[in-house]
């Protein structure tokens, strides 16, 4: 009996063994096989599967399978929704570092005009600082090889001056008063990207002097929530008693900053947003009663390209009776997409879920499946249709009527609605300006004028002493022969009417050339339409 005890023993083992290991194997592909009546079958492979498979066994001639899958997936993702979307390999570290905190790279900020690549300004502490390359230079050489011509692009220029951490990259500069080409051997480094573009006081009085102050936020990407805060705890540090946060053109980005903002506005357990999915289960987001500005006065801006994430703070804002909402009705994105990576590096946005406002509201625009060209057309069906300009030509897809936390009517299906709409003046607007702005004359002749002018114009440390010499310069005529020079005639009753709006153009594209932002963004929100509005109702 003995002697068949250990071969039984380890014949048992072996079937253990392989029964596990069995098991171990379909459980990885359980996707591969399901139960019927107590027995295993294995799932059939999808058609998709099955047509690869014959090209890749039995076509006629050698076929790039990967190639094809390729394709197809792309093509299937397009049948989606329009915010669904497949990122190749190739394209993923760009699209990912557009909501990273950082990146790696040289440190400029560039334009390209006549086909050569202009450094507008240096980051402050980058690489390019740090050997000393200077705003007004010309990148002519990358590589030893020529970087000048019609080819060259925004993309091309990325591509090539990006790159891991660590790695050189050498260019060739042209600088004013300099007939030979410099070269420089920069070592890529982290490059910051700030998602907070402005911070300043508006000294306003109504029927009492107060300090307001203005915080633009042009994206949620990592770092926001504590660039955001940082910001606010410096403008109330300076005196601020009521705050603007700007939102307009931020297309959006991660959720949960933008709920970490709302928080700090709200009060313990008010409702910020929710969101579930078919296979989303529903996760709700409510306010800690930690928020350092919970009583102070609040106005937000947003316009018909504020998206998503910004759509979600406003909306906070807005149900809980929070805040006034000011400008134009947003563009009406209310899906959440998760990020699935693949094994060869590309990656698919996912739409998982839809998001709600704390009344209930889902502000996504209508859609239809797989037309994604006819959504893309939204907003300029809005433009033709007279939206930008009166809050009576605003269509609104959803009838359903939702209520704010003090009982006021709002309404969703296709982005907010402002408490306080306000149309684009077109007052001073005329085919000239209209010309030469779309055709961007202005902001090339601003850095041009920058450029002839640096050594003077660096002088001046803040925005309000260097907008005092700009009006003093009178420049416009000169500004009237570069447009000519470019194809546009002269027009001067056009020209009359719509000066103001191009020396308060071009100006604030000359002071940012000189000051950056910091100085932009005072000079241009001054005269803004939007702004003064907000500005208006804080002093009510």
């Amino acid at each position: 009996m003995k002697k068949y005890l250990f071969p039984t023993l380890t014949i048992v083992c072996l079937l253990l063994g392989f029964l596990i290991g069995n098991a171990v194997s379909n459980k990885v592909n359980a996707q591969r096989f399901y139960i019927q009546n107590g027995q295993l079958f294995q799932q059939p492979e999808s058609k998709i599967d099955q047509v690869l498979n014959l090209i890749q066994t039995g076509y006629v001639d050698p076929i790039n399978v990967d190639s094809i899958t390729e394709e197809v997936t792309k093509e299937v993702i397009k049948r989606l929704d329009p915010h669904s979307a497949y990122i190749p390999k190739e394209d993923l570290e760009m699209v990912n570092s557009e909501l990273s905190a950082s990146f790696s790279g040289i440190g400029v900020q560039f334009s390209i005009q006549n086909d050569t690549v202009q450094v507008v300004s240096v980051i402050s502490g980058g690489p390019c600082e740090g050997v000393g390359v200077l705003a007004g230079d010309k990148i002519v050489m990358v590589n030893d090889s020529n970087f000048t011509g019609k080819t060259i692009t925004n993309e091309k220029v990325m591509h090539a001056l990006r790159g891991p951490k660590g790695t050189e990259v050498k260019i060739g500069v042209a600088r004013s008063g300099t007939d030979e080409v410099l070269d420089f051997t920069i070592t890529r480094g982290d490059i910051p990207v700030h998602s907070v573009d402005a911070k300043f006081i508006i000294e306003a009085k109504g029927d009492e002097a107060i300090k307001i102050g203005f915080v633009r936020v042009n994206r949620f990407g990592e770092n926001t929530y504590s660039e955001f805060i940082a910001a606010m705890a410096s403008l109330k540090g300076q005196g601020a008693t009521a705050y603007i946060v700007d939102l307009r053109e931020n297309s959006g980005g991660y959720m949960d900053q933008a709920i970490k903002m709302a928080n700090e506005f709200l009060e313990k357990g008010d409702l910020i947003v929710y969101s579930e999915g078919r296979a989303y289960p529903r996760y709700e987001a409510r306010a800690n009663g930690s928020g350092r500005f919970q009583r102070d006065s609040l106005v937000v801006l947003i316009d018909n390209f504020s998206a998503s994430a910004s759509e979600i703070f406003a909306g906070a804002m807005q149900d809980n009776d929070r805040a006034k909402i000011i400008g134009r009705r947003s563009f009406g994105k209310g899906l959440v997409q998760q990020q699935i990576p693949f094994a060869d590096g590309s990656a698919v946005r996912l739409t998982v879920a839809r998001y709600y406002t704390p009344s209930g509201r889902c502000i996504q625009k209508p859609y239809k499946m797989g037309e994604g060209e006819d959504y893309a057309m939204d907003l300029l069906e809005r433009f033709e249709h007279g939206e930008f300009y009166s809050a009576d030509s605003v269509q609104i897809a959803d009838s359903t009527v939702y209520y704010t936390k003090k009982g006021r009517i709002v309404r969703g299906g296709g982005g907010i609605m402002p408490d306080v709409f306000v149309g684009r003046d077109t007052t001073l607007y005329t085919p000239y300006f209209n010309i030469v702005v779309n055709r961007a004359y202005t902001y090339q002749f601003a850095y041009q004028y920058t450029d002839r002018h640096r050594k003077e114009l660096s002088q001046y440390k803040d925005w309000q002493s260097l907008e005092k010499h700009l009006l003093k310069a009178n420049w416009v005529p000169e500004f009237v022969a570069f447009a000519k020079e470019k194809g546009v005639e002269p027009n001067p009753d056009q020209l009359a009417k719509s000066k103001p709006l191009l020396i308060r153009l071009v100006n604030a594209y000359i002071v940012r050339n000189i000051l950056n932002d910091k100085g932009f963004f005072p000079l241009f929100e001054r005269d803004d339409d939007i702004t003064k509005k907000a500005v208006e109702q804080l002093t009510q």
